[in-house]
């Protein structure tokens, strides 16, 4: 079966007749999960103190226990999404979230090391997909025009889920100890998947969406060939557009928040406590500015599908600016409000570019689709933009590469008006592709 055959999400394609409260029972279990996901990763963080005292180990084992989570989820997140396109995307949830869950309760009887190397593993296999194939389940049931609010809001929640892992984490170790952190993070996770495993299924869903029949005939097409795969996920200029500037966006705002409490103690003097605790401000916010400039740009766009290329643009211009006046000026109140403000629409692009990614490619392979988005968010932003500007900072100071940092935003720019420049032309190609092959 050609690639052709699938019948691509366009913003023209109907809603789903799906019933809209069980889509948002789906939503809120499916959000939550994701609060599980990235808190049982980074509660590691919030114990950090305590598992060098209990244990001795130096730095450099800590960070491997953080860092081999990053590994997996970098070197898994595709297959696993490319699996659960085939497999079944709930089904595939499922067992994701209790296979981390589980992971996790392994880290609170971990008696050395190595155990506790091989359980944070676990759980980086569990997370690996979760994100690509969560947004694709909540986009199958959910109308085109607020494509952008929910990729925005479950983008979001990896910055809710982190500031409540490090601080519950925190707090639960504080009183109950380390192990005890850990466990109530499991048991988190797992009374979710107990919930979802009760309300959510395949079926379930599919009897709500009419064309769920034929999705699984055509998904079933896809499974012979990886070229046909990889010329869905890559068949216009203007998909490849969406990818690398939500990638380069990103870049800014793993390197702001990644440095953010270094900046916090060096030019504020705040103890390191407190420049975290500031720091995790600044998370929040650029969480908040992800649901925010989502919700914006669907109401904008509404009539206008087109029009998210201009706001991914326009969130880039502001950040720039704001970020660039902000990094230059004098410590102070004026200071911390500018790149807050900043903060705010960093990552604004997130929701556009998602929602151009949905629109540009089958839906039937949306995981895969998604999976490729956070390779390239992964690839050319957050996972670059910190170490990028240390290398900066080594040479011309913290401050300076803060300052040139924002420049990244201008790439962006570039790219999403590159994608804006050939969107119609690439949706009249899809659309006229797809006719033909309905008519043969």
């Amino acid at each position: 079966m050609d690639i052709h055959c699938i019948k691509p999400a366009t913003s023209g394609v109907a809603a789903p007749a799906i019933s809209r409260k069980y889509a948002w029972v789906v939503f809120a279990l499916t959000f939550g999960l994701l609060l599980s996901d990235y808190m049982s990763r980074q509660v590691l963080n919030a114990v950090f103190p305590l598992l060098k005292q209990s244990w001795g180990l130096s730095d450099t084992q800590l960070g491997s226990l953080s860092g081999v989570v990053a590994l997996m989820v970098g070197l898994l997140t595709f297959p696993l999404s490319v699996l659960a396109d085939r497999w079944g995307r709930v089904r595939s949830l499922i067992v994701m979230a209790a296979l981390w869950s589980l992971a996790t309760l392994g880290c609170a009887i971990a008696t050395n090391y190595g155990e506790m190397l091989v359980a944070r593993a676990f759980v980086g296999l569990g997370e690996a997909a979760y994100g690509s194939v969560g947004i694709a389940l909540i986009l199958s049931i959910f109308p085109a025009h607020l494509r952008s609010t929910l990729t925005g809001a479950f983008m979001a929640g990896g910055a809710f889920g982190s500031v409540l892992g490090m601080a519950l984490g925190g707090f639960v170790a504080v009183h109950f100890g380390w192990r005890a952190s850990f466990a109530a993070m499991a048991c988190f996770g797992i009374m979710l998947v107990i919930a979802y495993r009760l309300l959510v299924s395949d079926k379930r869903i599919a009897a709500r969406y009419p064309d769920a029949q034929a999705a699984e005939q055509n998904a079933g097409g896809m499974r012979t060939s990886l070229r046909k795969l990889l010329a869905g996920l890559f068949s216009t200029v203007s998909v490849v557009c969406a990818y690398v500037g939500s990638g380069l966006q990103l870049f800014i705002m793993g390197a702001v928040i990644a440095w953010m409490p270094s900046f916090l103690n060096r030019y504020y003097g705040l103890p390191a406590d407190k420049a975290a605790a500031g720091a995790a401000v600044f998370v929040l916010l650029g969480g908040v500015g992800m649901v925010a400039c989502g919700i914006a740009t669907d109401r904008i766009c509404r009539k206008v599908p087109a029009r998210k290329w201009v706001t991914a643009v326009a969130y880039c211009l502001i950040s720039f600016v704001l970020l660039s006046i902000g990094f230059r000026l004098d410590a102070g109140a004026l200071q911390l409000v500018l790149l807050g403000a900043g903060i705010l629409v960093v990552a604004g692009t997130s929701g556009p570019a998602g929602a151009m990614v949905a629109n540009l490619t089958p839906s039937t392979i949306h995981a895969s689709a998604f999976a490729t988005l956070t390779l390239a968010n992964n690839l050319l932003g957050l996972a670059p933009g910190p170490l990028v500007t240390g290398a900066i900072a080594d040479r011309i100071g913290l401050l300076g590469a803060l300052q040139i940092i924002p420049l990244v935003s201008l790439a962006a720019m570039v790219a999403f008006a590159i994608g804006r420049s050939r969107y119609t032309r690439d949706l009249s190609r899809i659309d006229a592709l797809r006719g033909q092959a309905a008519q043969q």
